[in-house]
């Protein structure tokens, strides 16, 4: 089983996005942790989670790194018998409040992988994205981090801006693999509806030919390209568990959680969710939209589409991808050797 906590706290609100964060509500971290400890509680008892059955945990936002570590201590004292022996546990982090202090309190809590939200190396490009730290920092960051004892960074990246080319995404990754990481996300900016860029869509600037740099200069580093938009030395097991369809506990206002054919959303709003942590919306998943779900997760990654999940007719539609070339069957699987073309392969193979 997987565990997300959501923090909704963010230094900066960023012109791309749409995720359930804010930047005028840290009056309330204390109180929010509070809430997300009593989820955990009753999350872990009323899904009968067993001790050692959590395999991997992932902190993300918002910006994680805007909470003190020791606002996360009652949350991993509860939550340390649960883990696999060998669990993933992962925290997001911006460079320019992920400090010294901070890293040192996560590391001791038990968090061994740091995923720092660097989104650019040029200063010009942070600036567009409505970044809040500067390429100098996050090159900092990323080798104290590597410093105290991180052996698992990760960094994220954002192409596909009016202001790429070829060429400076091309530097922007050489200069990513050159810091002590062992992973890297690549995103496509998206235009968000109720986002800064919703009203300049000439911001975006769509690019094939950039995510085959990404992926051309990260596969000859002899990483693995395991989903669409990531790729590493090592994968991130978290995500890897997503695209796997394996359940996951949501902790934290608007964190999605689902357990077998139920998925459940906590209140978004904070303060609501600090009324009600226990709240949930939940919703019931018939077999034909996890199919779906299934489907479109597996042909984005590494993972595929295991056979016998397929009715007659989706079955030879694969076959006839795979006479193609197109689709690769191996083990009983349905693989997807190009994940740009994930999403158009899922529809033809649905009819």
């Amino acid at each position: 089983m997987l565990l997300y906590l959501h923090i909704p706290f963010c230094d900066s609100k960023c012109h791309y996005c749409a995720f359930n964060s804010y930047v005028d509500r840290f009056e309330l971290r204390e109180a929010y942790m509070k809430a997300a400890h009593r989820q955990l509680r009753h999350e872990l008892e009323a899904c009968n989670v067993g001790r050692g059955e959590i395999a991997t945990v992932f902190i993300g936002g918002g910006t994680p790194s805007t909470v003190d570590a020791a606002l996360y201590e009652p949350f991993f004292d509860t939550l340390a018998p649960y883990l696999d022996q060998n669990a993933e546990v992962t925290a997001e982090a911006n460079p320019n409040s992920a400090t010294k202090e901070w890293l040192a309190g996560m590391k001791g809590l038990g968090v061994g992988r740091v995923s720092f939200g660097v989104q650019s190396f040029f200063d010009d490009k942070l600036k567009l994205l409505g970044r809040a730290h500067r390429a100098k920092e996050a090159v900092d960051a990323v080798e104290r981090a590597a410093a105290m004892g991180f052996s698992r960074l990760s960094l994220d990246l954002i192409y596909a801006t009016m202001l790429d080319t070829p060429e400076r995404v091309e530097k922007e990754v050489a200069r990513a693999l050159a810091l002590p990481v062992e992973h890297l996300s690549a995103y496509e900016l998206t235009i968000e509806e109720g986002t800064p860029f919703q009203t300049r869509p000439e911001v975006r600037k769509e690019s094939v030919e950039q995510a085959r740099v990404i992926e051309t200069m990260t596969v000859d580093k002899g990483w693995r390209h395991y989903e669409i938009s990531n790729f590493g030395r090592t994968p991130c097991r978290h995500n890897l568990g997503y695209w796997e369809y394996r359940p996951y506990l949501g902790i934290g206002s608007g964190a999605v959680g689902r357990v077998e054919t139920k998925r459940y959303y906590p209140h978004r709003l904070p303060e609501r969710y600090i009324e009600e942590p226990l709240h949930k919306e939940v919703e019931e998943l018939d077999e034909e939209a996890m199919l779906q779900e299934r489907l479109f997760l597996g042909l984005r990654s590494e993972v595929g589409v295991e056979t016998f999940l397929l009715d007659d007719a989706m079955r030879r539609r694969c076959d006839l991808l795979v006479a193609e070339g197109k689709l690769l069957i191996e083990k009983g699987r349905y693989r997807n050797p190009d994940f740009l073309l994930a999403d158009e392969i899922a529809l033809f193979i649905l009819g």
